[in-house]
């Protein structure tokens, strides 16, 4: 049986964070009623020239220097010719042999570890408007306020050969682009949205297969369902005699499959050309220089000085550095919470509290439990007021009610026995009343050790310190 080879890559369009279009003045705003934000230059009127958004080309920089590309001196913007309803002069501006970043990477993180996705180009471009079908009966909508609105095209080499490495890819660069602020990200409201091809090649084969190209995907489970059902789809076909034809589809997520929309078309079928109405774009050294000053701490420096100065793995500095607000929220807290170690304060923002966000679904810029409340309950953690299963339920009461965990703990009686006097005479009780045990354990029968630990920490209600508890216990038993 033939093994294959997926080979995936990755075009994305990430609306910049303008307020107004790359072209024109008009609002880029999301959710007006149809067709009221688009002027005269966004659709093409006679008479009209466009002229570039300085803050369009600004965050087109950022991105260069955020993934350690060539921000090009010089480059040309074309018209890309074609005919469609949404596409109000026939061509889109757009930028082809020359655009504003080539090359640079992003590095992922997969189950398999780090990997090193390159890109071929950034490219800067408006986007088209909106055909309408839902609304009407047997007719179409056109909503064209989205027309002009500035784009950056991210483009990858083939570099990818799973849908799980498409997914780590996909949100790499949707954490970056919104750590940059670029990008606010909003996949929901179409601010970041995934092209896909897709290809399959049998495994030591140098030449790639035929590729189709799985348009506007705008979740990360559709991109993993989309490669997933095309790569059967693909591995069947040939599999069966039949040729995989290049071509651009679309994914189905209530029938899980993809399905063609047209042929794929090739950048002859565009007829590029300069845009006459538009000058090259000229980048100086001093602007790339002002707007690298401007750049915050990227994340895999963050990465690196969370695992180099902190200590910790490069599994929890990767969480952690996934959005720019996980990371900020972990250094609050850490701040916050003088002598507390790292990695606890790791282990609860990437562990009790992930799981919390996962569950309200909500962001962590959302979150019901604040950094300063966190760090309240880690120092009492640490300090050995509550044990972990005390801070777990405080952590839920601090979620659900709010306020601060030393109330809670002293209106609860949630304090952890530490006192060895005290535990010591509950241990010598429970021994005098158990001899038969005291014996079996005594005699070599370990696992006795938790029937008195059990009853320790009913007979405490749960507050006894279980370091202390277990460390007490085996010396009594030892006689």
């Amino acid at each position: 049986m033939t093994q294959w080879e997926v080979v995936i890559g990755l075009e994305t369009h990430a609306q910049l964070s303008t307020e107004s279009k790359i072209f024109s003045g008009a609002s880029t705003a999301f959710g007006a009623e149809p067709n009221t934000q688009a002027c005269a230059v966004d659709l093409g009127l006679p008479g009209v020239l466009p002229v570039i958004n300085r803050g369009a080309v600004e965050r087109a920089i950022r991105f260069g220097l955020a993934v350690g590309a060539e921000v090009a001196p010089r480059s040309v913007f074309a018209r890309k010719n074609y005919f469609y309803p949404d596409l109000p002069k026939g061509y889109q501006i757009s930028q082809f042999e020359l655009p504003v970043v080539v090359g640079g990477g992003l590095t992922i993180q997969t189950s398999q570890g780090e990997k090193h996705v390159r890109l071929t180009r950034a490219h800067l471009e408006e986007d088209a408007g909106k055909s309408l079908h839902e609304d009407f009966h047997g007719l179409s909508g056109v909503d064209l306020n989205r027309a002009g609105t500035p784009l950056l095209e991210i483009v990858t080499e083939p570099d990818m050969r799973s849908a799980e490495e498409a997914v780590a890819y996909a949100r790499a660069l949707h954490g970056l682009v919104r750590w940059i602020e670029i990008c606010d990200g909003n996949m929901q409201e179409g601010s970041f949205r995934c092209d896909v091809n897709v290809s399959v090649r049998p495994m030591g084969q140098p030449e790639f297969g035929t590729r189709c190209e799985i348009k506007n995907l705008n979740s990360f489970r559709f991109i993993e369902r989309a490669i997933e059902c095309e790569v059967k789809r693909q591995i069947e076909l040939i599999e069966d005699g039949g040729t995989v034809v290049q071509q651009t589809r679309l994914y189905d997520p209530d029938r899980d499959e993809t399905r063609s929309m047209r042929s794929k078309e090739d950048a002859m079928d565009y007829r590029y050309f300069p845009d006459p109405d538009l000058p090259p774009l000229l980048v100086g050294a001093d602007w790339v220089a002002r707007v690298a000053a401007g750049l915050p701490e990227l994340p895999v420096a963050r990465r690196t000085r969370f695992a180099d100065a902190l200590g910790l793995s490069a599994y929890d500095a990767a969480l952690l550095t996934a959005s720019r607000e996980a990371a900020d929220y972990f250094e609050a807290v850490l701040a916050a919470a003088p002598g507390v170690d790292a990695k606890l304060v790791a282990n609860w923002v990437n562990g009790d509290l992930a799981a919390a966000l996962k569950r309200g679904d909500l962001d962590i810029a959302h979150s019901q439990v604040s950094n300063a409340q966190l760090a309240g309950l880690l120092v009492r953690l640490a300090d050995g007021t509550v044990s972990g299963k005390m801070a777990k339920e405080i952590f839920e009461i601090l979620w659900s009610e709010g306020g601060d965990a030393d109330a809670i703990i002293d209106a609860r009686g949630m304090r952890q026995i530490s006192d060895s006097g005290e535990l010591q005479a509950v241990l010598q009780q429970l021994i005098d009343e158990n001899p038969a045990q005291v014996a079996e354990y005594r005699g070599g029968k370990e696992k006795v050790f938790g029937f008195f630990v059990g009853k320790a920490m009913k007979a405490t209600a749960g507050k006894a310190n279980p370091a202390q508890l277990n460390e007490l216990l085996r010396a009594l038993l030892a006689g």
